[in-house]
């Protein structure tokens, strides 16, 4: 994989042009993309800034994201070719710390549960997981050192699982979700991916113009939690072994570890995390269903036939139930720095007709905390699992330090 980290090293140090470096990820993207199939189209003629902190960083960008400059067509028919007018505000964050826009990546149907035709570099055979398929598949692949997903319910974290790659699911709002593709306002966060934790930290770093994000030179140990999500149903084999395999890794390091049980509320806030994101669904689709029911993706469409009747009512109790639980893990965190879980219920599964379960993700989101997948074990046909850091709120500076001292303690271990 193409470390951004390293490749901001060598163009600082005159080692490496910035045209060198785009030049490298489009000879890459042409070696790979047709055995993988992770962009919807390229930027014609891309090339690297003269400035900022991420000239010489090709970027992909997920293809719910508006982009003036290509298509976004949303994994979706009804969207064949359109051109919005103007960038959606984090691809402008992008370009103004001068990284170069590669192309549009792949995604399910309005980053739901279609599938696309993306394939896991990690096993050819294998769903790269979903929604954001493509930005995980083309990190995973190296053929772009950064790209930007979205997660509703575990669509950042469980991709970059699958496909064996760091990603961050950011502090809500963190990055504006202006000109992204609504699917749930409560839930839509941007994300990103890169080959490590580091290099994400450089990536986040760079576009939010946040210092505090960057790696400082000691690594403390963080007093970690270690949650099983039990109320999720039990994980593969696979899944329990990368989360017993990166508990004990961090153990050794020197981190404090314990098992740690969640508030009965937080379970609630977990079963009704659906209820949230359907309601809004409808909302934020209802054109689209409306107007172009036949052209639906059809997963898609039969689970908002399936939820047409959900009422308001319904809605504000079960936001009253995640507003109670994000209080009750806000204490949690007074006694422990991070949480330590599932990333996936294990390895991604055979065959491109499912992108995975995102049942260990979608608490997480709906609590809004900052999530950071770090590569844990490889499974069974090369498959990675993963396994994620969790902070509390805000505190992304934290997860990322918390996930760069798990990495580091299962790459020395």
């Amino acid at each position: 994989m193409l470390s951004l980290a390293d490749l901001q090293r060598r163009i600082e140090l005159g080692e490496l042009s910035a045209a060198a470096a785009i030049a490298q990820s489009r000879e890459a993207i042409d070696a790979h993309e047709n055995s993988i199939g992770a962009f919807v189209c390229h930027t014609e003629n891309a090339r690297a800034q003269n400035a900022g902190p991420l000239r010489g960083i090709a970027v992909g960008i997920k293809d719910i994201m508006d982009t003036a400059e290509l298509p976004t067509e949303m994994g979706s028919p009804i969207y064949k070719g359109w051109r919005p007018r103007a960038d959606a505000p984090v691809v402008t964050m992008l370009k103004q710390a001068g990284a170069t826009i590669a192309g549009k990546t792949t995604t399910t149907g309005f980053a739901s549960v279609d599938p696309t035709a993306t394939r896991n570099p990690r096993n050819l055979d294998h769903t790269p997981g979903g929604s954001s398929s493509g930005s995980a598949a083309a990190v995973a692949a190296g053929m772009i050192p950064l790209a930007l997903g979205t997660q509703t319910g575990g669509s950042v974290i469980r991709p970059a699982s699958f496909c064996g790659v760091a990603a961050i699911k950011p502090s809500f709002r963190l990055l504006p979700t202006v000109g992204v593709k609504c699917f749930s306002w409560t839930l839509d966060t941007v994300g990103l991916f890169a080959a490590g934790v580091k290099d994400l930290a450089h990536g986040l770093s760079a576009m939010t113009n946040r210092p505090e994000l960057l790696p400082d030179g000691a690594m403390r140990a963080p007093r970690i939690g270690i949650v099983l999500q039990d109320f999720a149903g039990a994980p593969e084999a696979a899944g329990g072994e990368a989360l017993r395999t990166a508990a004990s890794a961090a153990e050794r390091a020197g981190a404090s570890v314990r098992d740690l049980a969640l508030p009965e509320i937080v379970a609630e806030a977990w079963r009704i995390q659906p209820t949230v994101q359907d309601f809004e669904a409808h909302q934020a689709l209802a054109w689209e269903y409306g107007v172009h029911h036949d052209a639906m993706p059809p997963l898609l469409r039969a689970k908002l036939d399936e939820t047409a009747g959900l009422l308001p009512a319904t809605y504000d109790a079960a936001r009253e139930v995640a507003k109670r639980a994000r209080d009750a893990l806000a204490a949690i965190f007074e006694d422990v720095d991070v949480l330590l879980t599932l990333s996936a219920p294990g390895a991604a599964p055979k065959g491109l007709s499912s992108t995975g379960d995102p049942r260990f993700n979608r608490l997480w989101t709906l609590m809004g905390v900052p999530c950071v997948n770090v590569p844990a074990i490889i499974a069974d046909g090369g498959l990675p699992v993963g396994v994620q850091v969790i902070a509390r709120y805000g505190d992304d500076a934290g997860a990322l330090a918390a996930a760069r001292f798990v990495e580091e303690a299962l790459t020395t271990s």
